[in-house]
Formats: structure tokens, sequence, C-alpha cells
């Protein structure tokens, strides 16, 4: 028997395919890093190469759901829009319920279940993406989530998702992160991150820092090519050395 025909059914081992296939979509899509810092939550994403002729602002794997939370994603950008529109209506639909802006930790959850719903019941497949979202948190401290194709949700203090080095950039990311990150050590590990996978240095990246109040600012490319640059000069230090010493 195909168990990977019906997303209902489980093969003997225990495993739901058409999900495994989802978390593999992401996995094939860009890379997404978020990284708490002590007032702060950096967020890097991979732009992958455009058409000459397409309109960049077009392209967008940062958006903002609500006043307080902004989200990346990795995965499928059409799936990713219709859970986006989704959360937002259901932010909204929060506002005017309980007339206050919904938490991220909440917007995180709604994300996780609506995931975890299209999952359960034939006729549907899974959202192709894994998110991250990043806001503060009502006693005003940075905090990120994210959320999987399974629809499980979990908070991160760094985290990678999408692309084929995410094993090796967590890793990275284990050894660089600390307790009560400045603003622009957070930005410089988010970056130095993806350097590991982008070529063209700063061209192909997008960087967004939430501030307290969930105020999202997207850095201007030449902001960012000046870190890129920063670190490539100290690397290109750190060999020199290494080199001249032996």
């Amino acid at each position: 028997m195909s168990y990977d025909r019906a997303i209902t059914v489980f093969s003997p081992d225990g495993h739901l395919f058409q999900v495994e296939y989802a978390m593999e979509a992401v996995r094939r899509g860009s890379t997404a890093v978020g990284v708490r810092g002590k007032d702060c939550v950096v967020l890097a994403v991979e732009r992958r190469a455009l058409a000459k002729l397409q309109d960049p602002r077009t392209i967008r794997k940062i958006v903002s759901v609500d006043e307080r939370s902004v989200l990346a994603f990795a995965g499928l950008t059409a799936d990713a829009r219709v859970l986006i529109n989704k959360t937002r209506t259901e932010a909204q639909s929060y506002r005017l319920t309980c007339e206050d802006a919904p938490s991220v930790e909440y917007l995180a959850r709604y994300i996780a279940r609506t995931q975890q719903r299209y999952t359960q019941r034939g006729g549907v497949r899974p959202f192709g993406i894994a998110t991250l979202l990043a806001g503060f948190s009502e006693e005003g401290k940075p905090v990120l989530y994210q959320t999987d194709p399974a629809g499980t949700h979990s908070e991160w203090k760094a985290q990678v998702i999408g692309g084929r080095n995410a094993k090796s950039l967590r890793e990275f990311l284990e050894k660089n992160w600390e307790e009560g990150l400045e603003e622009e050590k957070a930005m410089r590990i988010g970056v130095q991150a993806l350097l590991e996978v982008v070529d063209s240095g700063a061209k192909n990246m997008e960087i967004c820092v939430v501030r307290p109040g969930g105020a999202k600012t997207i850095m201007e490319e030449k902001d960012v090519d000046a870190i890129v640059k920063e670190i490539e000069a100290e690397a290109e230090e750190g060999k020199t050395k290494s080199s001249s010493a032996e």
C-alpha cells in the first residue's frame, strides 16, 4: 500500500509521509535566521536571485502580522501568503473581541493550530512552510517562536529554518549566541550565519530588526553591506595571522 497517497493514513512505522514531504519543501526553501537580543529580535532571510526585470519589492520573506508581531518564513511562498492572511484576520478578530493586541505566543499557537489542522483531514494538504515569529511579550521582553508543517510551535533564543545547511547553521548559533546580546551583535550573528549560504553578500539578504513595541525596521542594503565587509575583513585577517604563525 502507498502510505504517502493519503494525508490521514499512518505508515506501519508511525510516519505521516505528506507531512514529511512538506518539511522537505521547507528544506528546499531559502534560509531564515532569527536571533533574540537583549532588547530586540533580528530576522535575517536569504533572498534568492531575482529575474532582471522583476520588482524586488513584490518578493517579501519578512512581513508584519500585527502591530506587535513580525513573521519570516521558509518554504512555499503561495502557502505562506494564505497562512499569513489567515493569521492577520485572526489578529484583527482578537482585537475586536478583546480590545487588545494578541500576544506573539497567541499568534504562534494559532499558526501551529492551523498547520496541524491541515494534517488531520482528507481533501487537504499540509502547508509547505515553517515560520519564525518575532515580537515582544506583555512584560516587554523580546520573544522568538517557530512553527513547522506538523503544527508544533516552540520558543527559541536563536533558530534557523529552511535551506540544506540548517543543521550546521544551528550549531553556529549555539556557539555564538549568548544571553543579553546587544542589537549590533545580534545583527552581526544573523548576517554571519547567512553568509554561510549566500554567495553575493548583502545583495541577497534581507535583515529586519524588531524593537520594543513591535516596531519593524528593514535595514538598508548599504548598512548590511558594511557589516558583511567587516566580517569578511576579520576573516581575512584571521587567515593572514594563522598563515604567518605557520
